[in-house]
C-alpha cells in the first residue's frame, strides 16, 4: 500500500480528498494553481448525502455552524402562484439531514481548517502528469504513489491522460448568482417561467443566495448584468425584482453552464484518479455537483484505507462512474424540464406539479440524496477519529 499522495486542485473535492486520505493514513500534498485561497463563488446546496459524507470525513462539526436551520420551500410560476410547497423538516426526518445552503467560501475555509498548515501549496501550475505518478510543474517535479485530479471542469489532468475526450461543452443555458446580506427569514424558493428560473437558498447569518438560470447561447456577455436581469424579470413576483434590485452590481457573478456531456470511459488510469468536475461535471439543476465531489472523496479514501492502489482505483471507478454519470444525465434532463420555453409545455408541466402532493415532490427531489458513505478505516484502532 502506498503512502504519498498528491492532490491537484484545492477546491471542495480536492480538500475533502486530502482530509479523507489523511484519515486513512496517507501523507498528502495539495497543489493549487491560484496564488491564494480567498473568498470565491456564491452559494452551494448541500444535500443529506454530502452532509453524511462530511461527517465520515471527520469534518461535519466544522460545517454544522455554517448551516441555517431547516425551513420550508415553495415552487411558484412566474405570476407568483404556488405550484407546490414542501417542508425541509420532512427531508431531515427521512434522511437524517436537511437540504442546507452554505457560502462556498465558508465551506472551503471550513474544510481547509481541517488540514494541517503546509498541506496546500498555492501558485503551482501543474504542467504534466503521467500515469506512473509523476507530477511536473514550473520549476519542480515529484513522484507519488497516488495522484488525484481534482482540478475542475477544465481539468489539465484529464487533458493529459484522457486526451481523446472532447472535454466540457455548453449546456444551452447561462447563470447569474449573488449573495445578499441581512435578509432574515429568507426561504428555499424557486420560480419558473418560459426558459427561465429564479431561485433562493438561505445561508447562515441572515444571508441569502440567489441564482437565475436561463436559456442562452454560449459566450454572450452583458455590459450591465443587473439592468439585463431587471428587464428580463419584469412582471415576475415582486420579491424576485426586489432581490435583484438590492444586489450591488459587483456582486453579480455570470457564467455559462457547461458539463461533460460525453462520459469518460474510466475515472482512473495507473496511479491517477479523477474526482468531482474533472470526472463528471454536471449542470446545476439537481444541485448535486459539489455533493458528488464530496462523495467521490469519501469513497476514494475508504477504498484506499483498505486496499492497495491498483485495486482501490479499480473499485472506485466501478462504484462511482455509474452513479455520477447517471446524475449527469438526470441533471441535463432536469434542466430541460425547468427551462422549457414553449408556453403550452410550461403550462402542462406546471399543472402536473400542482397535482403532485408535497411529500411526493420531496421524495422525488431527494432520491439522489439517499446515498450513505462507506467507512474510512484509520491506521490504528487506538487512533481517534477527527470529528
Amino acid at each position: 500500500m502506498g503512502t504519498k499522495a498528491i492532490v491537484i486542485g484545492a477546491g471542495i473535492g480536492g480538500l475533502c480528498t486530502a482530509i479523507g486520505l489523511r484519515e486513512a493514513g496517507w501523507e498528502v500534498r495539495v497543489l493549487e494553481r491560484a496564488e491564494r485561497l480567498g473568498s470565491v463563488g456564491a452559494g452551494i446546496g448541500l444535500w443529506p448525502n454530502a452532509l453524511h459524507a462530511l461527517d465520515e470525513l471527520g469534518a461535519g462539526e466544522r460545517i454544522t455552524p455554517l448551516l441555517p436551520p431547516p425551513g420550508s420551500g415553495t415552487l411558484r410560476d412566474r405570476r407568483g402562484r404556488v405550484l407546490v410547497h414542501w417542508d425541509n423538516r420532512e427531508l431531515l426526518g427521512a434522511l437524517g439531514k436537511p437540504l442546507a445552503g452554505v457560502h462556498r467560501a465558508d465551506l472551503l475555509g471550513a474544510v481547509l481548517s481541517a488540514l494541517p498548515e503546509g498541506t496546500v501549496h498555492t501558485g503551482i501550475e501543474v504542467t504534466g502528469v503521467t500515469g506512473d505518478g509523476t507530477v511536473r510543474w514550473t520549476g519542480g517535479e515529484a513522484e507519488a504513489d497516488l495522484v488525484i485530479g481534482a482540478d475542475g471542469v477544465h481539468s489539465a489532468v484529464r487533458k493529459a491522460l484522457w486526451p481523446a475526450h472532447p472535454g466540457p461543452v455548453h449546456g444551452g443555458s447561462t447563470a447569474f448568482r449573488a449573495v445578499l446580506d441581512a435578509v432574515p427569514g429568507g426561504g428555499v424558493s424557486t420560480v419558473v417561467g418560459p426558459g427561465t428560473e429564479f431561485g433562493t437558498l438561505p445561508l447562515a447569518g441572515d444571508r441569502l443566495y440567489w441564482y437565475a438560470s436561463l436559456r442562452a447561447a454560449a459566450d454572450i456577455t452583458y455590459e450591465d448584468p443587473k439592468a439585463f436581469l431587471l428587464k428580463r424579470f419584469d412582471g415576475w413576483p415582486p420579491d424576485v425584482l426586489d432581490l435583484i434590485g438590492r444586489t450591488p452590481p459587483e456582486r453579480i457573478l455570470h457564467n455559462d453552464l457547461v458539463h461533460l456531456r460525453t462520459p469518460l470511459a474510466s475515472y482512473a488510469t495507473g496511479k491517477v484518479a479523477l474526482i468531482g468536475d474533472a470526472a463528471h461535471a454536471m449542470l446545476p439543476f439537481l444541485a448535486q455537483g459539489g455533493c458528488q465531489a464530496i462523495e467521490d472523496a469519501t469513497v476514494l479514501a475508504s477504498l484506499l484505507s483498505r486496499r492497495p492502489v491498483p485495486e482501490a482505483l479499480a473499485r472506485y471507478d466501478a462504484e462511482r462512474r455509474p452513479r455520477t454519470q447517471e446524475l449527469v444525465r438526470l441533471s441535463t434532463r432536469a434542466g430541460q424540464a425547468v427551462l422549457l420555453a414553449n408556453p403550452l409545455a410550461v403550462a402542462a408541466r406546471n399543472q402536473l406539479i400542482r397535482l403532485m402532493p408535497s411529500r411526493g415532490h420531496t421524495r422525488r427531489l431527494s432520491v439522489p440524496a439517499r446515498w450513505r458513505p462507506p467507512a474510512i478505516v484509520t491506521p490504528s484502532p487506538d487512533r481517534p477519529r477527527r470529528r
